[in-house]
């Protein structure tokens, strides 16, 4: 974008204006995005750029905004689960079962344990393919295409489970109020045992790949730094965070779905950089992996898959053609005509990018009367133009790769 494209009152064309370097060459600016290819999503930033060095950066959002948090003001609750999987959609089932317990914690239902144990195994394998697409394509955007290729069929194989637990692979609507909508199949068990057990050593080559590669290292380390007190500042959850030496994990600190049943531990960093934060998330899908086994291993015997809430759960479509009960149950449900409480309440749970929240209001309709997404791509995305500051334009695409902005999550 050239000083002529400005309008004339915008501060880059009067900090242009202004300043010549000492040589006599003008400043630039960079329009980058909103459809560049290295952007990972539909965002734009505009680039003060002397050179190559990044002066500032003006960043724009709502490229893709769809207004899911007033939709779901006219959205009765089953019918709100299809949003949230449009948000982080690297690991669509974190946000299914964080609004199914955000309305369970609203309505007071207690879900089974193997229920739980289940929701567990699911969302650990949803952060494990957040992890394989961001630290994957962080090698891609360093010049490293091979890593990626490598791990990401095993992104594939978890998305045949899921295809196994409710149809679906990419946007999932996975669980219903109270657990499931049906009970895992042994296939689904038989293909999360294969990938239990072929992931591990590929996942440790993809380690010893980039953790120890020069080119890597010096693409990385001490690029896009936070300290733990500025990421505080600026509200940084998960992975970012964490990578920054602060050990906050919404599992521990707040646990749900009988997290605190599992041992395993909260990796942290210590710079805050690019580097700790690719770290960050290698250790986190060892003890994902970690957790997963634990969860088979204590799984409760029997085969109960959902709490016995029938003013909530939906019945099974087999039912609702031959019984009337069944039919009344289900007419009840899907039209809203069953009473919830009024209450304000919140929940957070740990997503792929960090504490995922929902902020739910009620007035007794079947509707929420208010419904806020805490989206930590929104949260942290607001830190990038103060990490790029100072840096090479290269050096912009790896930070912002290291982060995981994913748009569907930045604007909702």
């Amino acid at each position: 974008m050239s000083e002529l494209l400005l309008p004339p009152e915008h501060r880059y064309a009067k900090i242009i204006k202004e300043r010549l370097n000492d040589d006599g060459s003008e400043l630039s600016v960079l329009n980058l995005g909103p459809t560049h290819p290295a952007t990972h999503g539909i965002f734009q930033n505009i680039l003060l750029m002397d050179g190559e060095k990044i002066l500032e950066a003006e960043p724009t959002i709502g490229y893709i905004h769809r207004a899911f948090e007033k939709i779901a003001e006219n959205r009765p609750f089953y019918q709100i689960t299809p949003l949230t999987d449009r948000m982080n959609y690297c690991s669509s089932p974190i946000n299914n079962m964080g609004w199914w317990m955000t309305v369970e914690k609203l309505l007071g239902i207690e879900v089974p344990k193997r229920a739980q144990y289940l929701r567990v195994i699911v969302m650990e394998l949803a952060r494990i393919t957040d992890h394989i697409i961001c630290n994957g394509i962080l090698g891609v955007d360093t010049g490293a295409y091979t890593g990626f290729l490598y791990v990401f069929q095993f992104r594939e194989k978890i998305y045949e489970i899921y295809e196994e637990i409710c149809g679906a692979r990419l946007t999932t609507n996975m669980g219903r109020i109270g657990g499931f909508e049906r009970d895992w199949s042994p296939e689904v068990f038989k293909k999360l045992d294969k990938f239990l057990e072929e992931f591990p050593p590929v996942w440790q080559e993809f380690q010893n790949l980039f953790e120890r590669n020069r080119i890597f290292l010096d693409r990385t380390v001490n690029v896009g730094g936070i300290t733990a007190e500025k990421a505080m500042a600026y509200g940084f959850t998960g992975p970012n965070l964490r990578a920054a030496g602060v050990d906050y994990d919404v599992r521990v600190a707040q646990p749900y779905s009988s997290y605190e049943d599992f041992d395993f531990i909260v990796p942290v960093g210590k710079s805050g950089d690019t580097y700790d934060r690719f770290c960050v998330r290698n250790a986190e899908v060892w003890e994902s992996l970690s957790i997963i086994r634990q969860a088979l291993e204590k799984m409760p015997p029997g085969n109960e898959y959902h709490a016995e809430v029938p003013d909530y759960y939906l019945p099974p479509k087999e039912d609702v053609y031959t019984s009337m009960e069944s039919l009344i149950y289900h007419f009840k449900i899907v039209m809203g005509e069953v009473p919830v409480p009024v209450a304000e309440i919140y929940h957070p749970v740990e997503g792929g990018n960090g504490e995922l929240g929902f902020y739910l209001v009620t007035d007794g309709s079947r509707t929420p009367y208010r419904l806020h997404f805490r989206r930590p791509c929104f949260i942290y995305y607001q830190a990038f133009p103060e990490m790029i500051k100072g840096a090479m334009l290269s050096d912009a695409i790896i930070i912002l790769s290291s982060l995981n902005v994913i748009a569907g999550e930045l604007d909702a």
